[in-house]
């Protein structure tokens, strides 16, 4: 039971819109709310800086910004996916690009207050990093075929030795559906409940009237404002590490042992 004051108050899934179909439970919440802005925000965006035919010879800040975000994927899928061409590698671009910016601008949402952070729950990123899983494995066998099962078989190991290395290489193969998932929930819960914990203590010590507390009144403030930015840098940077895992994982399913 989440108490008023809890510092996992702000992780509460809250039904905005209640749909009960018999047994089944469809209510529009707060995470579908945010999402909802995530994306009609990242659509306004794009729109706004595109929709005068491609943008201005001459970039404003806006479409510096989406210019930037624009390349930045293509970058990296040429980085860490190697040995294949280029058009290859751009049917992967929408996909990754799309979660990126999706990320980014979802991530840091928790940082404004009275808003919700998507990311903070298991079972979304869960859900995002298991359906990114099952893609990447059928991309694995379209290129390869049954030669995708060899990516649990390093060459060259002797036959007795065969079972057990396909067991040890297939378990960290499967944990790679948790692995994102379970990274991107646990960064944005503890940072975001580490803030909140040192904002309320940090309010309740400029509440006191006792003079002995004056000097140390705005003390856990001013950690809470430093807090604050890399907080907001780690939201940022978990789209950038999320792309770079989707990549490699892509990256070893098409070229497999290479």
């Amino acid at each position: 039971m989440i108490t008023p004051n809890s510092p996992l108050e702000q992780f509460a899934i809250l039904p905005l819109i209640p749909m009960n179909i018999g047994n089944l439970y469809f209510s529009f919440t707060n995470p579908s709310l945010f999402m909802l802005l995530t994306l009609s925000l990242v659509l306004l965006l794009v729109h706004f800086v595109t929709k005068n035919g491609g943008g201005n010879s001459v970039p404003n800040a806006w479409q510096s910004l989406v210019e930037l975000i624009y390349d930045f994927v293509p970058n990296l899928v040429n980085e860490q996916i190697g040995g294949l061409s280029g058009n290859v590698k751009q049917k992967f671009f929408p996909r990754i690009s799309v979660t990126f910016t999706f990320s980014l601008f979802r991530n840091p949402q928790g940082m404004i207050p009275y808003s919700f952070t998507v990311t903070s729950h298991f079972l979304i990123t869960l859900g995002l990093s298991f359906s990114i899983f099952i893609g990447i494995t059928i991309v694995g066998f379209q290129r390869n075929g049954l030669h995708f099962l060899s990516l649990s078989l390093p060459a060259g190991v002797p036959l007795p030795l065969a079972p057990f290395l396909v067991l040890l290489e297939l378990i960290p193969h499967c944990f790679r559906a948790l692995s994102s998932g379970i990274r991107l929930f646990a960064n944005m819960m503890a940072g975001h409940s580490s803030v909140k914990i040192l904002s309320g203590f940090a309010w309740t010590m400029l509440c006191m009237n006792d003079i002995f507390f004056f000097i140390g009144d705005p003390g856990p403030l001013f950690i809470v404002l430093a807090l604050t930015g890399p907080e907001l840098g780690v939201a940022i940077s978990q789209a950038h590490v999320s792309t770079i895992s989707i990549c490699i994982y892509l990256n070893d399913a098409t070229n497999l042992h290479q």
